[in-house]
Parts: C-alpha cells; structure tokens; sequence
C-alpha cells in the first residue's frame, strides 16, 4: 500500500512539475527520449576533454567539469524552461578556444576560460533584458522553417562525417566495415522509425553497439564503473589567475565578442530548429519561455568557465529525444542525471560507437527535413533566403553562419524589391550588426 502511495506521489510532483498531460506525454516516454538524448551526445564527454587538453589542460580534470557542466544546465533547462533540450560543451566553441585563443593568439587556457566567463554574465544580462528572446522572435516564420530544415541538413551531415561515409566532401571507402557498420545501422534505425517502434531510436543504438562489439569491429567497454574520478582541482577556478591587465585588452574584447556572436545564433538556431521539430512554437511561432530557455544556456556557459570548460550551449542532439517522443523538462532532468552518472560509468558510456550514434543521427535529420515543405517557395524573397540558410549550415559546419547569412539576405532582398513592410527594424539592425562583424573580424 505505501508503495503504491509512493508511486502516485512521484507521479503526481512530476505532473505538477512538468505538466506531461497538458504535452500529451507520460514518464516513461520523457526517461526513453532523456535516454536516447544521452547515448547521441555522450561522445562530447571524450572529444571535449582531447580538445581541450590540446591547449595544456588537465584531460582527466576536463573530463569532469565536462559531464559537471552539462549536467547542471541541462537541469536548468528542464526546471526552469520544461524543455527537452539538452546542453553540454559545444563543439566548434571547444575548438575556438583551443586554437584560436590559445594556440593561434598565444593566451594562456586561464586566459580563454576567463573570455567564456565574461561571455556568459553578458549573456545573462541580454537574456535579463529579453533581448535575446527579441531576436528570435524577430525571425520570420520562413526562415525558422529553413533553420529547422538547415539544422536536420546540419545533424545528418555530422552523422555522415562521424561515420566516415562522408570524407572531405566525398564518398567514403564502401568496403571499410565500420562504414558497413553504419549503413546496417541506418537501415535497421529507418525500419523502426517507419514502424512507429517505440524507443526506435534508442534500440537502434544498443543493437548497433552490440553488433559491432560482438563482430570485434569495435572496442568493448573496458568495465562498467570505476569509482575513481579524477580531479577537478587543476582547472577549477583557473579563470581568476588572469592578470588584471589581460582581462581588459582589446585582445580580450575581439575574443569575447567572437564567442557572443557564433554562441548567440548557434543557440538560436537549436533553440527554433528542435522547438519547430516538437510542436512547441506558438501560434505566432515564438518559442514560449524562450527568456528562462536562454537563461539556462547563460547560466551553463558562466558555470562551465567557473567549473573549468569551453562554452556550455544547447545541443542539436536534442532532437534526437524529440524525436523519440520528448516534450517537457523530464526528458532534460533524464539527460542530465545521466551525465552525472557518466562520472562512474564513464567506461560504459564511452564505449557507445559513433557508427551507433551516427544512423541515428542521419534518421534524425530526415525528419527535420519535413520542414522544407512550409516554406514559401513561390517567392524568391522568401526561398531565397530560406535555402541560404539551410544550405550554409552544412557547408560552413555552422548554425550560426546559416542564420546570419539567411538574414542578410532576407533583410537585402526585401528592401531591394521594395517589401520594407515585411522586415522589421530589427531585422535591419542584426543586418547591419552582421556586416560590422565581417568587417572587423571577417
């Protein structure tokens, strides 16, 4: 009888908590889709880290501040916002700062963890300010439409390259098993996908993985659980060892101005692409709680430096959990409390092969692509930019260039042809923000 009490109880709080009737969901579902969020994702746990110490950090002290940093604002996300979005260290950011800031300026990793850190209270103070939630909503229906597309374009492009069946812009070697591996895996993911299997994705994943351990294509988990995590000592902390005279030179400035600008579209983009994916736009297509949505990506980035990594965004993954049926902040609260466990399984997690993750990943993007279909065509004011903006993401290996350059020319073209009604004066001025960038920056 208490049992029984306890498990309505637990029902209950999470009702009231995420409202999983009023998204037309249950437990079950949110835990399967926080799980397959996870196991696509789970591979930043071992890229961030080699990045990272590429630039003289502690491996092992990256690791955790890695799986810290994800895990505390993926609970942001899901308490504060009830979405089903997943954040963590995000790639291209990692790689900005490695080598960019560190290897190419010559700053020392204290010296990029403290440009993350200002990056992040001034992102907290635009989302304070409601002006990054201004931005997304300045963005024409249109090209949300091609950013959801453009990001599905984006997530099959990296499962392709993860898998090797895509090598520097041409086909991979066919008759490598690992890329026999993935193609296998693809088809058994779209069959289940096609029969509306529930946690298709997910299976598709542990099958794969299976397959490829039990066949020697890939490596088996070198145990279970280790109870030994390393320290988080060496890097914690290390952003305030910056001299005082480092913090405010222009050198500072230019790196903290870069990481807002490709942070801030990147953010964007993931933000509409899996909001459109899962039904979450409004009747206006404006991401409701965009404001706390955006104050758990700043406040992930501001903990991450603090913690001792890159800047912390939203993961395009996410759609992955969507698309095993994910809609509130439970699905978020699973991801999270499993990359806290990724400090003991760390061995399990790891041994999940990109060929796994990869089918999924590709399975993923089609079903983004769906949005290709809303976008207005007929007009080339319109198709225009909508196709520079899905097109450039892949090409430029960037969300937020796809966005920047999918404004510009929605901005341009509309006043070229004389539609100044259907562009609002923000659109002008992100325009003219985005021309100051290429100039100063290039």
């Amino acid at each position: 009888m208490e049992i029984t009490n306890l498990s309505k109880d637990k029902n209950n709080l999470l009702e009231r908590i995420f409202k999983l009737q009023k998204h037309n969901t249950d437990i079950k579902t949110e835990v399967m889709a926080g799980i397959t969020t996870f196991m696509t994702m789970a591979y930043i746990l071992v890229v961030n880290p080699m990045i990272l110490s590429q630039a003289g950090m502690d491996q092992g002290s990256v690791f955790v501040a890695t799986a810290l940093s994800a895990a505390i604002a993926t609970f942001f996300m899901g308490i504060l916002a009830n979405y089903p979005i997943a954040l963590a260290p995000g790639m291209g950011l990692n790689v900005f700062f490695a080598n960019t800031i560190v290897l190419q300026m010559g700053y020392s990793w204290q010296f990029a963890l403290m440009a993350v850190f200002i990056e992040g209270l001034i992102f907290i103070l635009l989302t304070v300010t409601r002006l990054r939630e201004k931005i997304i909503e300045c963005i024409p229906m249109n090209l949300k439409f091609a950013v959801t597309a453009g990001v599905g374009l984006f997530i099959a492009f990296v499962g392709l390259q993860n898998a090797s069946i895509v090598v520097d812009g041409a086909l991979g070697n066919m008759h490598d098993p690992l890329v026999i591996l993935t193609l296998f895996g693809l088809l058994v993911t779209g069959a289940l996908v096609a029969k509306d299997k529930k946690g298709a994705l997910l299976i598709s994943i542990v099958v794969i993985s299976v397959i490829g351990m039990g066949l020697g294509l890939v490596a088996l988990p070198q145990g279970i659980m280790s109870l030994n995590v390393p320290s988080l000592k060496p890097v914690f902390l290390q952003a305030f060892s910056v001299d005082i005279n480092e913090i405010f030179s222009l050198d500072m400035v230019i790196a903290v101005f870069t990481l807002l600008f490709v942070d801030l579209f990147d953010t964007v983009g993931c933000l509409v692409g899996v909001a459109e994916k899962g039904n979450l736009l409004d009747e206006n297509g404006n991401i409701p709680r965009a404001k706390e949505a955006m104050l758990a990506d700043a406040i992930g980035t501001t903990t991450g430096a603090l913690l001792g990594t890159s800047t912390v965004t939203s993961f395009i993954e996410s759609a992955s959990g969507i698309g095993e049926g994910g809609k509130t902040g439970l699905t978020a609260i699973t991801t999270g409390v499993l990359f806290l466990l990724s400090l003991f399984f760390a061995p399990l997690f790891i041994a999940i092969p990109t060929q796994a993750t990869s089918a999924v990943l590709i399975i993923v993007g089609v079903m983004m692509a769906g949005s290709l279909n809303k976008i207005d065509f007929d007009d080339f004011t319109n198709a225009i930019p909508a196709f520079v903006t899905f097109l450039f993401m892949p090409l430029m290996n960037s969300i937020g260039d796809g966005i920047i350059f999918g404004i510009l020319s929605y901005t341009i073209l509309k006043l070229a042809t004389n539609k100044r009604d259907e562009v609002n004066i923000s659109m002008i001025i992100l325009s003219i923000l985005f021309i100051i960038k290429f100039i100063l920056l290039g």
